[in-house]
């Protein structure tokens, strides 16, 4: 609709005479642009380069699609991202498929992608390259990080569709080469939502406790059969790879035929080029094992013979060249005899010496001499028990003194000790009294002066008497 064209304008908007265009209010301009919008590009495929990916916490995905002259605002919705075939990121050439339609909050026009595709075989192996270096920078397929695989699993773990021919394979091929026991975790190998189920069951498989109800596996096995590229993407996406190199347990990926490579394998411990050959590459073959335990036993007992026979020569050597016993014992058994026979006469000379040392001492031991030194020691021990009389404490005692002592026996000799002790005993010549004491002294009575001049007494003779 055409508008009158107005040189100008006043101060205040008014209606003007064949006017049939109200101004409309930016929400009603919005939605009107809107619906043109929607009805004009109900449908479209737009052709280009993911920019600034953005995972929102409710699930909604937004960025930006844009090639050399232009860029345009994207979203998907939880619903629709939840069905992609891969992960959207950064750098990959894509066709997306959706509607048109404005965002009035920013005046911005957008696609709400419904579907997703790369945009050909060029830009999945450019985004496969980009992957794969951006997770080799993190270190994820260093050779370092690769361990050696268990020689004889008790128990493994496959991670795999439950009804392809792959689990059959590995289980006739385990079963031809060393029966073990084997738990399958069942997971998509293709399609919405694969990636998610293989790296949670390559975590579920780690998370196992040793011990538990559930045994936890000596190695694992992830392993698809043959297919494109689109059909292998699965074990391609970084949820996949992150989780084969984070697996605490030994991992073996066997994803598609021998000329097929996908990112698990650079993560995995070891590489097979088939499921079948992960089987054949899990376990020793029973047979080869057991004539190799039978081999090493008869090795054993013959290096045992040939030990104890080598042994036995050493010995019968050693015993030849080794001297008779007469021979080793000769020396001293004469020394022996020699000091048997020499032995009385250094007894007899020995007794000899001892009697001319009594006959040499005899005279001088006279009764006399004897009884003399026993009347000195006993005058010398009377004097002690004398002088030990006069010492012991009692003594005084008799003579009128008393020992004060405290209850537990300990001698007091001075004032403070007594009043410390408080319970006392008095300690006399005819027995004991026990007493206390005051825990102030008492103090001499005081004498009252009736003058100040002081008291002389009268001067007497020595032959004075006294006065009555």
């Amino acid at each position: 609709m055409d508008l009158p064209e107005d040189s100008g304008g006043g101060l205040l908007a008014e209606a003007k005479a064949g006017d049939n265009a109200p101004a409309l209010s930016v929400t009603e301009l919005s939605s009107s642009l809107k619906r043109t919008i929607e009805a004009s590009f109900g449908r479209v495929r737009v052709r280009g380069e993911i920019s600034g990916f953005k995972r929102h916490a409710s699930g909604h995905c937004y960025f930006s699609l844009k090639d050399e002259g232009a860029c345009m605002d994207a979203v998907v919705w939880r619903s629709s991202a939840q069905t992609l075939a891969f992960r959207p990121e950064d750098g990959a050439e894509v066709i997306a498929t959706g509607k048109l339609t404005t965002y009035p909050g920013r005046s911005k026009y957008q696609i709400m992608v419904e579907r997703m595709e790369l945009a050909g075989e060029g830009a999945l192996m450019a985004l496969l390259d980009k992957r794969r270096r951006a997770l080799a920078a993190e270190g994820l397929f260093d050779v370092g990080r690769k361990r050696k695989l268990p020689y004889l699993p008790r128990l493994i773990g496959v991670v795999t569709s439950p009804t392809g021919a792959v689990i059959r394979d590995i289980l006739h091929r385990l079963e031809d080469r060393c029966p073990t026991h084997v738990i399958v975790w069942p997971v998509p190998v293709q399609g919405e939502g694969a990636s998610t189920k293989v790296a949670q069951a390559i975590r579920g498989f780690g998370a196992l406790e040793p011990g538990g109800p559930v045994p936890r596996p000596d190695l694992l096995i992830v392993a698809r059969g043959g297919g494109s590229i689109e059909d292998l993407w699965a074990f391609n996406e970084e949820e996949v790879v992150r989780a084969a190199a984070e697996s605490p347990i030994p991992l073996i990926s066997a994803v598609g035929h021998e000329t097929d490579t996908t990112l698990i394998d650079f993560a995995s411990d070891m590489r097979a080029p088939t499921p079948t050959a992960a089987a054949e590459i899990a376990v020793p073959v029973r047979s080869e094992l057991m004539a190799l335990v039978d081999d090493l036993g008869r090795r054993s007992a013959s290096c045992l013979t040939v030990h104890a026979r080598r042994a036995r020569e050493r010995l019968d050597l050693t015993l030849h060249r080794w001297p008779q016993p007469e021979a080793l014992f000769a020396p001293a058994t004469q020394r022996v005899d020699d000091l048997v026979a020499r032995m009385p006469r250094a007894l007899a000379a020995r007794a000899a010496h001892a009697r001319a040392d009594l006959s040499a001492v005899a005279p001088r031991l006279r009764m006399e001499l004897l009884t003399d030194r026993i009347h000195r020691a006993e005058d010398r021990l009377a004097s002690l028990w004398r002088l030990a009389e006069l010492a012991h404490p009692d003594r005084p005692l008799k003579r009128g003194f008393a020992r004060v002592t405290d209850r537990a026996g300990k001698t007091l000799t001075h004032a403070p000790e007594a009043r410390a002790a408080k319970t006392l005993t008095l300690h006399f010549g005819d027995g004991t009294v026990e007493a206390t004491t005051e825990a102030e002294p008492r103090r001499p009575p005081r004498v009252e002066r009736t003058s100040s001049r002081p008291y002389v007494a009268p001067q007497r003779g020595l032959f004075d008497e006294p006065e009555d």
